[in-house]
């Protein structure tokens, strides 16, 4: 078990750190069988809808591939899906990708919230933003960046934020002028003020925090040791798993979700009212986790994943199928 922790830590650094060109892989990670599914192709699974970005001045439509995905999510509470990429926004919308032609970030710590997204990173070099970004804002699907706060002090790979609410939650990598790094800090007003909170038993080599959609108090973490619940506002933790590394944390409305690795990739859907687990059916994935996930606050039958190895799946019938939309990162 310890020798597949550290292997799947070492594939979450290089994730973490693709910004600088490293990307490792994880060949001997033991080999799980997973769920079979049915997979179709995603462009016979088109909504009625007309997609918002078909003709948008800031979007383009592209081939090709995805990859070095630092978040996903419906971003202004709309049914298109936001992937935030090294290299900029990309969305998939009414079956169709599209990326944009301006502010081409490296976009890390990447959330979606009600009216648009919060994000941290590093500029593009077409933008004019400071390196690091520290945390920023757009309410017009990435065609500007409101500029929230710590610019040019902090690129934050592990900030959460209440979809609802904006409440981030941020862990700093390192000191700056608000925080000391390692600790964990809440601000309530869009990064003007932070206060440190007590984090107690919250656990070390962290990969993901998530806050819930309404209610601030409610923060999880996913970790090398397994999945931190806070119902505190994150002043004490309960790691609520055993024998399993934590890949990913999620709130909806009613609902908790955690990614873990326990030699097979698993997602637990756990109930904000009783406190029941279910587990999920999940594609067939071989030496491979889910690391993002995303549920579409206007259909609860629609979710979107993305795996360490870049492929994204997206179900649109409650998970009991998977449409591959993504496969080691080329789109499909």
């Amino acid at each position: 078990m310890k020798k597949i922790m550290v292997l799947l830590s070492t594939l979450v650094l290089a994730i973490f750190l693709s910004a600088c060109g490293d990307k490792n892989s994880s060949d001997n990670m033991d080999e799980q069988s997973g769920k079979e599914t049915t997979q179709t192709n995603p462009n016979t699974t088109k909504s009625s809808e007309v997609g918002n970005f078909d003709g948008h001045p800031n979007f383009e439509t592209f081939e090709g591939s995805i990859d070095h995905i630092h978040g996903l999510g419906y971003a202004g509470n709309q049914n298109a899906i936001f992937f935030a990429a090294h290299d900029g926004i990309k969305v998939f919308d009414n079956g169709s990708w599209y990326r944009t032609k301006t502010e081409n970030n490296d976009f890390m710590g990447f959330n979606a919230v009600n009216e648009g997204f919060i994000s941290s990173g590093h500029p593009g070099t077409d933008s004019k933003l400071p390196n690091p970004v520290g945390i920023i804002r757009s309410v017009d699907n990435g065609q500007s960046l409101e500029k929230l706060g710590l610019l040019g002090e902090t690129d934050f790979h592990l900030m959460g934020v209440g979809f609802e609410t904006n409440t981030i939650y941020a862990l700093p990598p390192n000191n700056n002028s608000e925080m000391q790094a390692g600790e964990l800090y809440i601000s309530e007003d869009l990064a003007k003020t932070w206060e440190k909170v007590s984090a107690k038993n919250l656990g070390e080599n962290l990969i993901g925090l998530a806050v819930h959609p309404t209610n601030s108090q409610n923060v999880a973490a996913a970790g090398e040791k397994g999945i931190y619940y806070s119902e505190d506002k994150g002043n004490t933790f309960e790691l609520i798993t055993e024998n399993m590394q934590g890949t990913s944390v999620y709130f909806s409305n009613d609902a908790f979700w955690f990614g873990g690795y326990d030699g097979n990739a698993v997602l637990i859907k756990r109930s904000l009212t009783d406190g029941k687990e279910e587990e999920i059916n999940l594609p067939k994935m071989e030496q491979d986790a889910v690391m993002y996930m995303a549920q579409n606050p206007k259909n609860p039958d629609e979710l979107v994943f993305v795996s360490f190895k870049g492929n994204v799946y997206r179900s649109v019938d409650g998970t009991n199928t998977w449409i591959t939309l993504v496969e080691n990162g080329e789109i499909q």
